[in-house]
């Protein structure tokens, strides 16, 4: 498959107002075929493809940590929240304590699910930035790429330590309003399911889906290991995850 048809297609799997905010593969891809070709480019050729990644990654950074500073606050609100539940549960109604937690699930399921498209945005950008700095240098015979990718990976859009802590702790929280004994992670899965289901035209469940899936496969898939690889995805459950969505082979990227 072409990269640029992949990207194009992760990117209408992202959340609608996110899709902007995305490397303009297409943009740095006109930059690198306006060059001549001339070993090495002009001075002006390359200033100008510089500039135009320089800008890219300046608007990544820019909107990763605006999420991840929202998902940090949303975090703390829902703790609150779960907390709140946790101690009026003895002085409501059962009725009006169910309301307010399958609220409180509804709002840890699109947190979640959210926060994994953010670590999809950080993925999906990494590998559009080293496609097009490989096409550079293949045109150019320059040497831009693994300089320019040993600056990206200290770039805040590629540390994700953060983000990836509040999954974690996102998944914690569930435990406080899921049941826990065997039979009741089993109500649990199936009132998830059928919250996705419920939810399936407006939800953001199978996008997380989807970016959850591409990252497992793209991250197991590298032919090369190395610094610079992204490092393996370990799902759990992820044959469940898989039952709702049909799986595509790993993508090999043109």
């Amino acid at each position: 498959m072409k990269f640029g048809k992949w990207l194009k297609k992760q990117i209408e799997q992202s959340l609608p107002e996110w899709r902007e905010q995305f490397l303009r593969y297409k943009e740095l891809k006109r930059c690198v075929n306006a060059v001549s070709g001339g070993f090495p480019p002009t001075p002006a050729e390359e200033a100008e493809f510089v500039a135009t990644l320089d800008a890219e990654i300046e608007k990544i950074n820019a909107f990763f940590l605006e999420q991840e500073e929202e998902f940090i606050i949303r975090h703390r609100e829902l703790q609150e929240d779960i907390n709140r539940a946790l101690e009026r549960k003895a002085s409501v109604p059962a009725a009006q304590h169910e309301a307010e937690v399958a609220a409180i699930r509804r709002d840890i399921v699109n947190f979640h699910g959210e926060m994994v498209l953010l670590l999809n945005y950080s993925s999906i950008n990494y590998i559009g930035l080293a496609k097009i700095l490989k096409k550079y240098d293949k045109r150019t015979g320059a040497v831009l790429r693994l300089p320019v990718i040993e600056t990206v990976l200290e770039q805040p859009f590629f540390k994700t330590e953060t983000v990836s802590q509040l999954v974690r702790e996102c998944e914690a929280m569930m435990e406080a309003v899921f049941p826990t004994a065997p039979e009741g992670q089993a109500a649990a899965r199936r009132d998830l399911e059928a919250l996705a289901v419920a939810e399936a035209e407006q939800s953001i469940f199978w996008n997380t889906v989807a970016a959850l899936l591409t990252m497992q496969d793209v991250r197991a898939g590298s032919s090369t290991k190395g610094k610079h690889s992204l490092p393996p995805l370990n799902l759990p459950d992820s044959d469940w995850l898989r039952s709702f969505q049909p799986a595509s082979p790993i993508p090999i990227f043109q």
